[in-house]
């Protein structure tokens, strides 16, 4: 029987826990603060332990190093005020994982079962960990946020290629700045290629450089971008529109550290780190001929995808003040959001993502002109999208009506038709609902209107595949 530590001042969080964790089988202890749980410690060593971030006297990242002094067993920290700098202080003193408040039962199960299987790993792992860019860059408090800073805290102070994938305007070069800014290679330049920026005819002598007389118009010898970025970080933003004659020099630089100029037949050393972006799914642009599957693998060593805005609703306010207060800065009258239009930008959808919301608080910041912004500042809602909700429908309906005409005409047993449409319905719209609740279970029944129960039997129950 593993024993878990929890620390937390919050009586109905310990209750909830130890309730929790004692029906699972633990053998459990309660601390309200970290003085006394350093105490407990070391009396009774834990096999891994949940601990909140704010406590009275010494927080909880603050007393890590003190609880594992003797012993690195997993600490998974708790806190309700989860950003970048939290997952990066957790991680960086050697924290297993971390979860946000409100969390479900299921994920306290969850980080717990992998905790104490992986009391091993995590013993080994505490100084891969550093930390990542400061939260004034990267902001969202919302859980997918929360998934994307601890994979960029991961990920930043190794070597290996970074593939970051997300829709334009999620913040891509956010990321790759992140990475590089606490990588090894801090110190050495930071070069952003935008690869569908650059002339088709020029890219290979843009990327790697030519010697004098390579090609008509090279009256000297040139360094290319990859090279001017030796010791440091390229970031290169849609990778797949890289030629794919010049997609297979790109190997050669990440598998060998080295890269060959136009005319010149002798490598270069070049030790870089390259971060890779796209804004589509990967498997796509490999299946339509975009980018070279070989090159796809080396780039992917480690993946962060980022989520639509869409996806993380919660964190438009944060995003709106922070953008409001940059677009405010200099002026005579302070600017502030009414709760009506606060309400009125989480209630948007944002195709054009954070690049989108900046857009908007700037043009409510213009049109406000001081005091405060109410709903009518802001621009038209979709002024620029080709597809409006209603054609959206429309194509639901279409796709409905052409998947239930197969089934009927083809011969296919038609036995149980509503529940295989269900099969293939259900699944998106919750995952959609979860979403959008951050995963509140509860807030998505509401949602869906439907009692929680019966979400959580529909969302463990296997299906079929619909086909």
């Amino acid at each position: 029987m593993s024993h878990v530590l929890i620390v937390d001042d919050e009586q109905s969080v310990c209750w909830g826990l130890e309730r929790l964790l004692t029906e699972e089988g633990y053998d459990v202890t309660v601390c309200p603060s970290a003085e006394e749980a350093i105490v407990a410690v070391r009396h009774r060593k834990p096999d891994l332990a949940l601990v909140d971030v704010r406590l009275p006297g010494i927080d909880g990242i603050t007393a890590l190093a003190q609880l594992r002094a003797d012993d690195p067993f997993p600490v998974v920290i708790i806190t309700a005020y989860g950003s970048l700098d939290t997952a990066v202080q957790a991680l960086e003193r050697g924290a297993f994982d971390y979860l946000t408040k409100p969390f479900e039962l299921e994920q306290v199960v969850d980080v717990v079962r992998r905790a104490e299987s992986s009391v091993r790993a995590a013993r080994r792992a505490p100084a891969a960990t550093a930390a990542v860019a400061g939260a004034d860059l990267l902001l969202g408090g919302s859980p997918p946020m929360q998934e994307v800073f601890k994979r960029i805290a991961l990920a930043a102070p190794t070597d290996a290629p970074v593939l970051i994938v997300g829709e334009s305007g999620t913040g891509k070069e956010l990321v790759a700045r992140a990475l590089h800014r606490h990588s090894r290679s801090a110190g050495g330049p930071f070069i952003a290629i935008h690869a569908a920026a650059l002339s088709p005819t020029l890219v290979e002598s843009e990327l790697f450089g030519h010697v004098r007389g390579a090609f008509t118009g090279a009256e000297a010898d040139r360094r290319g971008l990859l090279e001017s970025a030796n010791g440091g970080t390229v970031f290169l933003d849609e990778a797949a529109d890289i030629p794919p004659a010049v997609q297979v020099k790109l190997l050669r630089v990440l598998e060998r550290h080295e890269i060959v100029r136009i005319g010149e037949s002798q490598p270069r050393p070049c030790r870089i780190r390259i971060v890779a972006a796209v804004n589509r799914d990967p498997a796509e642009c490999v299946r339509d001929g975009l980018l070279r599957k070989d090159l796809l693998y080396r780039l992917a060593a480690f993946d962060i995808r980022l989520p639509p805005l869409a996806e993380r609703r919660a964190d438009v306010p944060l995003l709106a003040e922070h953008f409001l207060r940059a677009a405010d800065a200099g002026r005579e009258a302070e600017l502030h959001f009414s709760e009506a239009a606060l309400e009125e930008l989480v209630r948007r959808r944002w195709p054009g993502n954070v690049r989108e919301l900046r857009n908007a608080v700037e043009h409510a910041a213009i049109t406000a002109r001081g005091g405060q912004i109410e709903p009518h500042h802001l621009p038209p809602a979709g002024r620029y999208e080709t597809d409006s909700p209603t054609d959206a429908a429309g194509s639901v309906r279409a796709s409905v009506a052409a998947w239930a005409e197969h089934r009927l005409t083809s011969g296919e047993p038609t036995a149980g038709l509503y529940d295989r449409l269900l099969d293939i319905c259900e699944p998106p719209l919750f995952e959609a609902v979860l979403r959008a609740t951050d995963g509140n279970r509860a807030a998505a029944a509401d949602v869906l209107g439907i009692h929680r129960a019966t979400l959580r039997k529909k969302l463990n129950e296997p299906r079929a595949d619909g086909s």
